[in-house]
């Protein structure tokens, strides 16, 4: 199981083509492009349900792909397709309001990534008081999938120590983050090989004690 090629080249051609007529026109490409990355993602829920006991084999393909059609009232780019194709996976699709896995495949590069983005409030302050109260727990969890703390994306933190928390605390620069997330990039190259599938699930296991840890903190 593989990301066809000929889906890569229906999203280059969109990008350099982002608009109606151009898409209708070549609708039986987006249609092929599609269904490929349907399968492609069912793919890997019944490999990950192997894995991860909060994920299962009736888990819905289609509810974690996200629209390729983008939301352009607020945005300045008024392109009204997105060029690449993404998925959240979880119990309830791309909605849950948890920890999950993410897909993201586009020609530039494919990427992957787990954790939890922009936890509820709620959920964030449970996930930074089990960091406070258990940060050893966190770290060998990374350390498990072969990862490191400064492996976390910290392009979501705060400048500022959140309320509760003191400036000098040991893991201050840890509880500054607003979203949890482990990622790693996938060349096409890679994507359109055999091994694509397994390249993908391998990436994800080694992530699985991360997300784990979320789960703990958060009591799901």
């Amino acid at each position: 199981m593989k990301i066809e090629k000929a889906s890569f080249d229906f999203l280059v051609s969109l990008k350099e083509n982002n608009n109606r007529e151009w898409f209708q026109e070549h609708k039986a490409a987006y249609d092929a492009a599609h269904n490929n990355v349907i399968e492609f993602i069912e793919a890997i829920i019944q490999r990950l349900a192997d894995l991860d006991p909060h994920i299962h084999t009736d888990i819905s393909a289609k509810k974690c792909l996200f629209r390729i059609y983008r939301d352009v009232r607020f945005s300045k780019n008024k392109d009204p397709y997105k060029s690449w194709f993404a998925a959240g996976i979880s119990v309830d699709g791309r909605k849950l309001a948890g920890p999950e896995y993410y897909i993201h495949i586009a020609p530039e590069d494919t990427f992957l990534a787990v954790g939890y983005w922009r936890p509820e409030k709620q959920h964030l302050e449970a996930i930074r008081q089990e960091i406070d109260y258990n940060a050893k727990d966190l770290f060998e969890s990374l350390e498990k999938g072969g990862w490191k703390p400064e492996n976390m994306s910290s392009e979501d933190k705060l400048s500022r120590p959140p309320a509760g928390y003191a400036a000098d605390h040991e893991h201050i620069d840890i509880l500054k983050h607003r979203s949890f997330i482990l990622s790693k990039n996938i060349s096409r190259k890679d994507m359109e090989s055999n091994k694509a599938l397994d390249i993908v699930i391998k990436s994800y296991e080694s992530m699985i004690p991360f997300k784990q840890f979320i789960h703990t903190a958060l009591d799901q």
